[in-house]
C-alpha cells in the first residue's frame, strides 16, 4: 500500500469510528525528530508500518468542532480572580459570580426541595427546579447576575422581569409563564408580592449579602470540594452529555406586536451561537471593558452586552440606568479601562444632545481634546434595536470619530446581520451575516421570476437570483441562534416559520452595494421607538377602554431621538376635547411608559374601507404631513 493510499484508508476508518471532526497529521520517524512539537500528551497516535517505513499517526481533536455547548457560568471557571463586573457597590470576580450563584441556588433547591408537594415542584433531588420557569425582577447589578445565573444552576429557566412594567404586564409573564418561584430584590419586592399571593408561588427576596456580601474565600460555595461538589457534580454530568445544547435557558417576552406578547424560548445552545458569533465578529477579548447601560429584559441587554463579555472573560461596567451625564463620564475616565460601548439609537442621539449642551456651559466636564481621548480609549461603538438615522451616525462621527458600527437583530434570532468590525460601514445598511446565520430574501412577486428567493447569503457567500438584484422582499433567517419556540403558543410558532424552516423576520430588506439593508416593516402595525417594538394594536385595545374614547388608530411619526414615536388619532363619543396630558396620565398605569403616545389628533371620524380597515399609510400622510417635509 503507498503512503498516499494508506493515509486515507486510515482516516476513512477514523472517520467511521468517531463522530467528531478529526484534524490528523502523518509523519515518518524522521519526520517526528525533527519535528519533536508534534508528541504532545494531547494527541493520541497509532503505530503503523507502510513499505517497510515505520509511521506515527497523530490524531489531535478539534476542539472548535466538537466542544459541546458549555454555559456562561461554567465558562466563568476559567477566568477565576480576573474582573467579571463593576458596579456603584465594587469590583467582583468571577469566582465571585461563582460563589454567590451557588449559594442562591442552593437556596432556590431547598426552597423547591422543602415544598414539593405545596408547590409541585420536580421530584428530582439533583434539580428539584429543573426545566421550571424562575421570573426575577433586579436591578442592573450583581443581583441580576447572581440570579441569573442561579436559576441555570438549578437548571431552571430564567424569566427576567423589568420594573417600568406596570403590574398588570408583570403578572401576565409570570402567569403566561408558568413561574414557580419568583425572585426580586428588597426594593422591588413590592411589585411582586401581590403576584405571588394571587398566583399561588413563593416569593424569594434578596437581601445584600446574597449577592454582595463579605465570605471566607476559602470556602467558596462554588469551589469549596465539600459544600460546592454536590452542585458542580451534576452540572459537569449535564455537560459531559452534551445536554445544554437543547436545554432552555432563557424566556424573554416580546413587545406584544401582533397582539399580546409572547415568551420566545432561548436555549443554552442558542445563546452561544449568538455569543459566539458576536465574538468572532466583534474581536472579543478578554481584555475587553464593556459599558452597560442597557435594560435586562431584552437580547441586547442581556446577550449582547452581559453574556458576551462574561463568556470571554472580559469586564462588564454596570451603570444602574442610562444618564447622559454619567455615560460621558466613563467614557472618557482616562483612568477607567472601558474601550466598548453598545446602545440604541435614542441613547446616541441623547448623548448627543448632553454633548450641545455641554458646549454652551459655563462649568462643562467633557475633556477639551475629547475626540482623541475617545479614539485612544475606545476600540469600538455599537448601534443597535432600531434603524439608525444618517444624521445621527454622522453627528457622532463629528463628535467622537467613530463610525458607528450597526448590526440587525431581535429577540427570536439574536444578531443576524453585522457591519464588519474592519472596513466600510454604510450609513442605512445592517452589513453581512454573523458566522452562525444564514439569511434570504424572499421573492414575493412571482410574476416575472418564479425563483424563491431574491438572494441568499452566509458569511462567506452571496448568491443573488439574476434578473432580481434591485428587488426587495422579506427577510428570513436561518441557523442555531433561532429561538425554539413561542412558549406554550404551538400555532403562533409555526405561523412565523416557513415549511422549509425559514424565521420570518417580518422586515423588508434588500441586497444594496454588496451589504444588507432593512427597508422597513412589513406590518404598519409595528412601531419602532427607543430600541422597542411597538404593537399599535395592543395600544389601540387599551386605548379603546377610555371612557371617552370612541374609535383610535395608532401609528408610529418618524422621529431623530426615538426613530419613531407613538401618536394616536381618535374619536370621541360625545362633543369636547381630551388633552394629550389627560390621556397619557390615565395610561401611565395601564402599558409601558414607551407605548403611552406622544401626539394626539382628535378628529369627527376615521376613515374606514368597506372591509372597517384604516389605510393609516394616507391616514399618516393627510393628518401630520408636516412629519414627512
Amino acid at each position: 500500500m503507498s503512503l498516499p493510499s494508506f493515509r486515507r484508508s486510515m482516516l476513512s476508518i477514523l472517520a467511521c469510528r468517531t463522530k467528531s471532526r478529526l484534524t490528523c497529521r502523518l509523519s515518518t520517524c524522521n519526520q517526528l525528530q525533527k519535528n519533536s512539537s508534534l508528541i504532545t500528551k494531547k494527541c493520541k497516535f497509532l503505530n503503523v508500518q507502510s513499505n517497510n517505513t515505520l509511521c506515527r499517526l497523530y490524531i489531535k481533536r478539534n476542539s472548535s468542532a466538537t466542544s459541546h455547548v458549555v454555559p456562561v457560568f461554567l465558562q466563568a471557571e476559567k477566568f477565576g480572580d480576573r474582573t467579571a463586573v463593576v458596579t456603584s457597590h465594587g469590583h467582583y470576580s468571577y469566582e465571585d459570580l461563582l460563589h454567590y450563584s451557588s449559594a442562591l441556588a442552593h437556596e432556590f433547591n431547598s426552597i423547591a426541595t422543602g415544598q414539593i408537594t405545596t408547590y409541585d415542584f420536580n421530584r428530582d433531588s439533583r434539580f428539584p427546579l429543573a426545566g421550571e420557569r424562575i421570573a426575577f425582577l433586579c436591578d442592573n447589578d450583581l443581583s441580576y447576575i447572581v440570579t441569573q445565573w442561579a436559576v441555570w444552576m438549578c437548571g431552571a429557566v430564567a424569566v427576567p422581569l423589568f420594573k417600568s412594567h406596570p403590574e398588570t404586564l408583570l403578572s401576565y409573564f409570570v402567569e403566561d409563564s408558568q413561574a414557580k418561584l419568583l425572585v426580586s430584590t428588597e426594593e422591588n419586592a413590592g411589585k411582586l408580592q401581590a403576584i405571588a399571593e394571587s398566583v399561588g408561588v413563593p416569593l424569594k427576596v434578596l437581601q445584600m449579602d446574597d449577592y454582595s456580601g463579605d465570605y471566607d474565600e476559602k470556602i467558596s460555595r462554588w469551589s469549596d470540594k465539600d459544600s460546592g461538589r454536590h452542585l458542580r457534580n451534576s452540572l459537569d454530568a449535564k455537560l459531559r452529555h452534551d445536554e445544554y445544547k437543547q436545554t432552555k435557558a432563557l424566556i424573554v417576552y416580546t413587545s406584544g406586536t401582533t397582539g399580546k406578547p409572547k415568551g420566545v424560548v432561548h436555549t443554552f445552545g442558542s445563546i452561544n451561537a449568538q455569543i459566539k458569533g458576536m465574538i468572532t465578529s466583534w474581536g472579543w477579548t478578554k481584555h475587553d471593558v464593556i459599558l452597560h447601560v442597557l435594560p435586562l429584559h431584552h437580547v441586547h441587554g442581556i446577550v449582547n452586552v452581559l453574556l458576551t463579555p462574561l463568556y470571554c472573560g472580559a469586564t462588564c461596567v454596570m451603570e444602574p440606568k442610562f444618564d447622559a451625564k454619567s455615560v460621558w463620564k466613563a467614557l472618557t475616565n482616562k483612568d477607567s479601562s472601558i474601550n466598548l460601548f453598545m446602545a440604541v439609537p435614542t441613547i446616541y442621539a441623547k448623548l448627543i444632545e448632553e454633548y450641545e449642551l455641554q458646549k454652551q456651559s459655563q462649568q462643562p466636564y467633557l475633556p477639551e481634546d475629547l475626540l482623541d481621548v475617545l479614539n485612544n480609549k475606545i476600540r469600538l461603538m455599537v448601534s443597535g434595536s432600531a434603524a439608525l438615522p444618517e444624521s445621527i451616525m454622522r453627528k457622532w462621527k463629528d463628535i467622537t470619530g467613530h463610525t458607528l458600527l450597526e448590526r440587525y437583530g431581535m429577540t427570536e434570532i439574536g444578531m443576524a446581520l453585522t457591519n464588519p468590525l474592519h472596513g466600510e460601514r454604510l450609513p442605512g445598511h445592517v452589513g453581512m451575516p454573523l458566522p452562525c446565520v444564514t439569511v434570504a430574501i424572499e421573492n414575493n412577486d412571482k410574476s416575472n421570476n418564479n425563483e424563491k428567493f431574491i438572494v441568499t447569503a452566509d458569511s462567506d457567500n452571496v448568491e443573488v437570483t439574476n434578473g432580481l438584484e434591485n428587488e426587495s422582499g422579506e427577510l428570513l433567517i436561518k441557523g442555531d441562534n433561532l429561538f425554539t419556540e413561542y412558549w406554550n403558543k404551538t400555532e403562533a410558532t409555526k405561523e412565523t416559520f416557513t415549511e422549509d424552516g425559514w424565521f420570518k423576520t417580518g422586515d423588508t430588506a434588500m441586497l444594496s452595494s454588496g451589504v444588507f439593508k432593512i427597508v422597513g416593516r412589513t406590518s404598519v402595525d409595528v412601531i419602532k421607538s427607543g430600541g422597542y417594538k411597538i404593537s399599535a394594536l395592543d395600544i389601540e385595545r387599551h386605548l379603546l377602554e377610555h371612557p371617552l374614547i370612541k374609535d383610535v388608530a395608532v401609528i408610529g411619526l418618524p422621529d431623530e431621538m426615538w426613530g419613531e414615536i407613538v401618536a394616536s388619532v381618535v374619536t370621541l363619543k360625545t362633543r369636547g376635547n381630551l388633552p394629550l396630558e389627560d390621556l397619557q396620565t390615565w395610561c401611565k398605569d395601564k402599558m409601558p411608559s414607551y407605548h403611552i403616545p406622544k401626539v394626539l389628533n382628535v378628529i369627527e371620524e376615521i376613515p374606514r374601507n368597506a372591509m372597517g380597515k384604516v389605510n393609516k399609510k394616507e391616514l399618516t400622510k393627510s393628518l401630520f404631513s408636516e412629519y414627512f417635509p
